[in-house]
């Protein structure tokens, strides 16, 4: 029954991801064993092995997944015929937050992939760049990368707020504070469009 084996190959590679995070939350990547990570999954290692090639691979693995996810939340912000608003993505992106916390939690741990966060800040500078670029025309690259500075930072600082209260507060409206504090702050956009035009 193939449904069966697609059901036990997630819960397992779902055991694997928690127990991977809980121990990311304590050390550092090169300071879990397999074995470790296999008893704290309740699973043995040749079910680990049939996964992933090591603890390395395993990161990549959810890396990986996680940047895809991402990418398709941000990718109507690119399709310049999109109906989808910016509260639209900013909630998905808040609420797949919400759904991935343990990675989220992670990544700004003391134990976090670095590499990977800057990774993931690229790809919101690239999103930002090119939607921005039509939204504000004649605003030049350089003050666009200044307001994403601004904002992505903002963001994570939201994201770490959120986490300290335990993500109480509804995904849809933390994407509205920060829609309201990227909105004001996208009022230096607007300054520098204004001083462009003839």
């Amino acid at each position: 029954m193939p449904g069966t084996k697609d059901h036990r190959v997630r819960v397992t590679q779902r055991l694997i991801r928690e127990a991977f995070t809980d121990l990311l939350k304590q050390k550092p990547i090169q300071s879990i064993s397999i074995k470790e990570l296999c008893e704290k999954a309740g699973i043995n290692r040749g079910t680990f092995y049939a996964h992933y090639r090591d603890i390395y691979d395993l990161r990549e693995k959810i890396e990986s997944e996680m940047y895809q996810a991402v990418l398709g939340e941000l990718r109507p912000l690119l399709d310049s015929e999109g109906s989808v608003t910016y509260r639209d993505i900013t909630a998905a992106v808040f609420q797949w937050m919400r759904e991935n916390r343990d990675m989220c939690e992670v990544i700004l741990g003391e134990y976090g992939d670095r590499t990977f966060m800057w990774k993931m800040l690229d790809l919101g500078r690239m999103v930002c760049q090119e939607s921005y670029q039509r939204m504000f025309e004649g605003v030049s690259p350089r003050d666009i990368s200044w307001f994403y500075a601004y904002a992505s930072w903002g963001c994570i600082g939201l994201l770490r707020r959120w986490l300290w209260e335990d993500m109480e507060t509804p995904a849809s409206e933390v994407a509205g504070i920060a829609e309201q504090l990227i909105g004001q702050g996208m009022a230096f956009l607007s300054e520098k469009q204004k001083s462009r035009q003839p």
